[in-house]
């Protein structure tokens, strides 16, 4: 399989180095991303260096993850305006460890294959280094020269702020160079990948592996787009801030929206990018989408795939079953069907009251549950009227005057729904 061929197709190729596409035709060539530790996990703007470690492993190349644990105690400058705030040792090592769980998910790095994947970390080979051996090993070999004419260091040397650049900073470019040298050195990787951004680092490394490696020394380098939307903006943030990987920091059923939100403009780079699908299968996709736009073929599929491979396929079942328990004909059986996580999500900024649980045993009247109870309603008056007209529901399923909510109305024994027509919902809690 030619792997640039197949990435140019899907549009995930930005600078490639002369020669590159030539090694990986030729032979399995071992090839490394690196991985800031700047959280204890990855958001969706790490999922396009995942997917290219996946492609690579698919062609029959052998990936490498590095995770920045020495790197990481700098801070990369590029695309920064301002110094990064510097992290403690104890953080930097629940970050590592959480990026290492959320990259095993996706890559087995525990295979028995010739291309097997492994994981890394920089702290490993760089705690023990001492300045003065690398100002002397490294630091000769590249001149300040060529590190001022990377643009992340020319952008902050000229920016209005008058911040500048600490030499902590200056000195990353060769710190992730050295990275490269060191794996060039150890597992004969002979290229690294990253983000658009990361041309200048990666271009210091290739220069170092050939300055420090010898006549024969030979690296390549090749980076992926920054994804942006169709309106210019970064992509891989909802108003509620980053999309992560992880259910317990953004809820599967909130990350499956998120995809099925794209828009139209957007989808169809997208589906290229963060699928697997051949091109085939998405040439007739895009076909049939736009046909029916309003049916949303694209988004729906788009949302399914990145789905499964970030969560799994029983999430998306249960997650696509919750979105018909919003949006459609469902019934309270139904709703009781969903796990708390899942409930949650599903209502999430949805108003809430909590009420005793000694209240749903006795019985709650459900005009008390409207109005008094909860402020779901002004008054009684409305709540009677709302309710003489059939527009008040209990766990999707319209009620009358004469109701009264009891422990059997309990959705995970806790929650209940009150919906006023269709769009407004108010959760009660039981506490």
């Amino acid at each position: 399989m030619n792997l640039v061929q197949e990435l140019r197709w899907r549009g995930m190729i930005h600078d490639i180095m002369p020669g590159t596409e030539e090694q990986l035709q030729k032979e399995m060539t071992t090839t490394y991303i690196g991985f800031d530790p700047t959280a204890d996990s990855l958001h969706i703007g790490s999922l396009v260096p995942i997917i290219l470690l996946m492609h690579l492993q698919k062609a029959g190349h052998k990936p490498i993850a590095l995770v920045g644990g020495a790197t990481g105690m700098i801070g990369d400058p590029s695309g920064k305006s301002d110094e990064r705030n510097l992290l403690d040792e104890a953080t930097l090592a629940k970050n590592v460890a959480g990026i290492k769980r959320v990259l095993s998910r996706f890559i087995d790095f525990n295979s028995t294959d010739a291309n097997a994947p492994i994981m890394v970390n920089n702290y490993d080979w760089m705690k023990d280094f001492s300045f003065i051996n690398f100002a002397r090993d490294v630091g000769k070999r590249i001149t300040v020269n060529y590190m001022m004419a990377k643009d992340s260091v020319k952008k902050r040397l000229s920016s209005d702020s008058g911040a500048g650049m600490s030499f902590t900073e200056f000195t990353y470019q060769l710190i992730q160079g050295y990275d490269f040298y060191h794996l060039y050195k150890e597992h004969n990787c002979l290229l690294q990948m990253g983000g658009s951004d990361q041309w200048g680092n990666i271009t210091t490394g290739t220069e170092l592996v050939r300055r420090m490696g010898g006549e024969e020394a030979k690296a390549y380098a090749m980076t992926c787009p920054l994804i942006t939307k169709a309106d210019g903006t970064k992509f891989g943030k909802s108003e509620g801030g980053n999309i992560w990987l992880d259910a317990d920091k953004t809820s599967v059923y909130k990350f499956y929206q998120f995809w099925l939100n794209v828009s139209d403009e957007d989808v169809k780079k997208f589906i290229k990018i963060y699928t697997f699908l051949d091109e085939n299968t998405i040439n007739q996709l895009i076909t049939e989408h736009d046909e029916a736009p309003h049916l949303r073929l694209l988004q729906k599929r788009l949302a399914e795939e990145i789905t499964v491979m970030v969560h799994g396929k029983e999430e998306l079942e249960k997650v696509i079953k919750a979105s018909s328990i919003l949006f459609g004909n469902s019934t309270a059986e139904d709703l009781k069907t969903l796990d708390e996580t899942t409930f949650l999500a599903v209502f999430e900024g949805v108003p809430q009251a909590e009420i005793a649980r000694t209240e749903i045993e006795n019985g709650l009247d459900i005009i008390a549950a409207l109005s008094a109870q909860t402020g779901f309603l002004a008054s009684n008056g409305e709540a009677r009227r709302e309710l003489k007209q059939n527009a008040i529901a209990v766990n999707k399923e319209k009620v009358q005057e004469n109701f009264v909510i009891t422990t059997e109305n309990l959705i995970n024994n806790q929650f209940v729904l009150l919906q006023k027509g269709k769009k407004n919902y108010f959760v009660i809690r039981v506490v």
